[in-house]
């Protein structure tokens, strides 16, 4: 099985990959619009998009992927991000001025750099800062990735764990062309977009309310070519499979201009 991901060889969403899936062959992209596009065309099986983070929050481009292109969500996974500073073998933690990184990453460990005096340079992916830094052959700059892509380039790692915070997961979603059927213990995640009059919204959020369906995430994204107005993804706990769901799916739909089942999939339990 082929499975796409954002970034460089080393990069945490092929981290991600092979702890879900096991052994399987990764497809390397440059960009989230590569890695859909990929598993459209059949160049992979499968996608694992990261959709949101303990510390920075959602990635917004992923949603509106989701919503562009005719994929199921079949599964999802939380990985536990460990940040390692690295550099080029033999250099010294006082030799750094400068570290390089994924924005995100540099953010999540900006409490760190500071302590050290270090000052940051984004780059586009974290484990292709490390890539860059052995090409460069820089002594004075340092990269944040994981540390497998350390290893993966034959890099030296300065220090391990130097996120700001110890609670640091990304959530990531398995996407493919066929959708499957998740009975128990599933998790559901829709998007909708509703007319804009007073006590949409609320209606909206009353048809689970009634049923005691559990709701895991509310997001608002802009829809766009219509300003000021939203499309609002949900994750909620049940299958579409349950009649209880699919009562209150029917009942949204009374309120809805336009309702879309991104997937139906077993939970990941951390």
């Amino acid at each position: 099985m082929k499975v796409s991901f954002q970034g460089e060889p080393g990069a945490y969403s092929e981290q991600a990959v092979f702890n879900y899936f096991g052994k399987v062959e990764t497809v390397p992209c440059e960009s989230f619009d590569v890695m859909f596009d990929s598993v459209i065309s059949g160049k992979s099986d499968m996608a694992l998009a990261p959709i949101e983070n303990s510390l920075a929050g959602s990635i917004h481009q992923n949603y509106d992927l989701l919503l562009r292109h005719d994929l199921h969500i079949v599964g999802e996974y939380f990985l536990r991000v460990q940040h390692c500073l690295i550099a080029n073998p033999g250099v010294k933690m006082e030799d750094i001025k400068k570290a390089i990184s994924h924005p995100q990453a540099l953010g999540q460990c900006a409490a760190y750099l500071r302590g050290k005096g270090i000052r940051s340079e984004t780059v586009y992916d974290t484990a292709g800062s490390v890539k860059m830094l052995k090409e460069s052959g820089a002594r004075d700059v340092a990269a944040i990735a994981s540390k497998r892509a350390a290893e993966l380039y034959g890099m030296q790692i300065l220090e391990e764990g130097i996120e700001d915070n110890q609670e640091n997961y990304t959530r990531f979603l398995a996407v493919q062309r066929e959708a499957v059927v998740a009975e128990k213990e599933a998790k559901t995640t829709i998007v909708f977009t509703l007319k804009n009059v007073p006590g949409s919204l609320f209606k909206a959020m009353s048809v689970f309310a009634l049923r005691d369906i559990d709701l895991a995430k509310i997001e608002s994204r802009p829809l766009q070519g219509s300003p000021w107005e939203y499309l609002f993804y949900i994750d909620l706990i049940g299958s579409v499979h349950d009649e209880t769901v699919q009562r209150a799916l029917d009942h949204l739909n009374e309120y809805a201009t336009m309702l879309r089942v991104l997937g139906s999939y077993p939970r990941f339990k951390r």
